[in-house]
Formats: C-alpha cells, sequence, structure tokens
C-alpha cells in the first residue's frame, strides 16, 4: 500500500510539473530495491502513468508537425542513449551533476517570459538547433535517470517560444512517453526491472496520472505555471541539501 500510495502522488505529480520520480525512486530504496533497479523500475512504474496523461491531454496536444517530428526523433534517440548508459555505468556521477540541472532549467523556466523576449522569438514554436541539441541532452538525461525532466522540457518549451501551459504539459508528456519508452527496453533486455513492486507502483501511477492531468487542464494557465515553478524550485534546493 506504500508504494501504491507513493506511486499515485508521483503519478499525478508528473502530469503537473515532473519530478515523479524523485518520490518513487527513494521510496523503492527505502522497500530494499538496489539502486540501479529501483532507479530502473521507477521508470518502468512511471511510464504507464506517463501514458494516463498523454491520453487526458490529447485535446490540449495540437503541436504543428515541423515541431513534434523533430523533438520527437531527438527525444527518442536520447532515451535510446540514456538507458543504454544507465545499463553500462553507475548513477553515482550523474548524480553529482543533478542539483546543477535542476539549477538550470529552473531558472530557465522561471525567467523564461525575460528570455523569450530578449532572444528574438517571433512566434511560438519556433525550433532552432539549441533547443534540439537541449532537447537531447535532456532526453539522454531522462533514459538514464529520469527526475525532472519534464520541468527541464518545459524550460526548452519557454525559451523556444511556446506559451500555452497545457499545451507545453500535454507535449512534455507526449515526449516523456517516447524517452522512457526507448530506454525501458534496455531495461527488459537486461532484467533490470523489479518487477513485483514495479507493477505495484504502476497501478499506483497510472490512477495519479490520470487525474492529475484532469485537475491541471481544468486551473488557470497561470496558477498551473506558478505551481511548476515553486515545485521546480522545491526539488532544487532538495537536491542541493541532499549533496
Amino acid at each position: 500500500m506504500f508504494l501504491f500510495l507513493i506511486a499515485v502522488v508521483a503519478g499525478a505529480l508528473n502530469a503537473v510539473a515532473g519530478g515523479g520520480s524523485f518520490l518513487g525512486l527513494p521510496a523503492l530504496l527505502y522497500a530494499g530495491v538496489a539502486p540501479v533497479a529501483a532507479n530502473a523500475t521507477t521508470t518502468f512504474a512511471m511510464w504507464p502513468a506517463s501514458v494516463a496523461s498523454a491520453v487526458a491531454y490529447r485535446r490540449d496536444i495540437s503541436v504543428r508537425p515541423r515541431t513534434l517530428v523533430p523533438m520527437g526523433v531527438v527525444s527518442v534517440a536520447g532515451g535510446l542513449i540514456g538507458g543504454q548508459l544507465l545499463m553500462r555505468t553507475s548513477d553515482l556521477s550523474f548524480l553529482r551533476l543533478l542539483p546543477w540541472l535542476m539549477l538550470a532549467a529552473t531558472l530557465t523556466f522561471t525567467f523564461s517570459g525575460r528570455l523569450t523576449a530578449r532572444l528574438g522569438r517571433g512566434r511560438p514554436h519556433d525550433l532552432s538547433p539549441w533547443a534540439l541539441l537541449l532537447q537531447l541532452a535532456i532526453a539522454t538525461y531522462g533514459g538514464y535517470f529520469g527526475g525532472g525532466i519534464g520541468i527541464m522540457m518545459l524550460a526548452v518549451m519557454s525559451v523556444a517560444g511556446m506559451t500555452n501551459i497545457h499545451e507545453m504539459n500535454g507535449l512534455k508528456v507526449l515526449l516523456a512517453v517516447a524517452i522512457n519508452g526507448v530506454a525501458l527496453v534496455e531495461f527488459f533486455l537486461h532484467n533490470a526491472v523489479a518487477w513485483t513492486p514495479g507493477l505495484v507502483m504502476a497501478a499506483g501511477g497510472i490512477c495519479g496520472g490520470y487525474a492529475g492531468a484532469g485537475i491541471a487542464r481544468q486551473l488557470p494557465a497561470e496558477r498551473v505555471r506558478m505551481f511548476v515553478t515553486v515545485i521546480a524550485w522545491i526539488l532544487t534546493v532538495y537536491f542541493f541539501v541532499r549533496g
């Protein structure tokens, strides 16, 4: 029941702002799952929740193909690279970078309005090579250790000129499905998933993911953006203190 309830909250958090694996991974470690297996199992447990959230956001995902296709391609490529890296290396070196990655993403999202104006983005969905490179890096990180990729992707979308937070959340969830889905292929091939706790958390994540997306879509866009910003700073401070 403990893992199920944690997964419900984590799934809802992923639907609204990302960062659900920050709850899922410690819960699995507390339950006695080994670190690398806990990381892979968290990805497995949260993936169905991302699918459920994508279904809930389906009416908000109206991104043009010229944005969706390249973002999807680099997300799949990065997720595959990250999954392969996790199966071949330790988590420790990457975890040392996590507070700084979170700080960069949180600052970007918090000041995205000023950055967009300064960079001269004339219209939404105007992707640049830099945005695609950032998305590739985030997807690689997501395949390796998925915590916080939602906030990071929202930051990239903001700088790329997207302004509708509901549409951004929908695209974020859809890309997360692709990133974690290809990483899971690697985890399955290496038998890295702890199935019993993973299935329990997957069930809870589906419930939380669908409910969280539905709640987020009913809130004013500015309120959701504020909530995302607060969550981002809380997670950033937590990882600096923890490190």
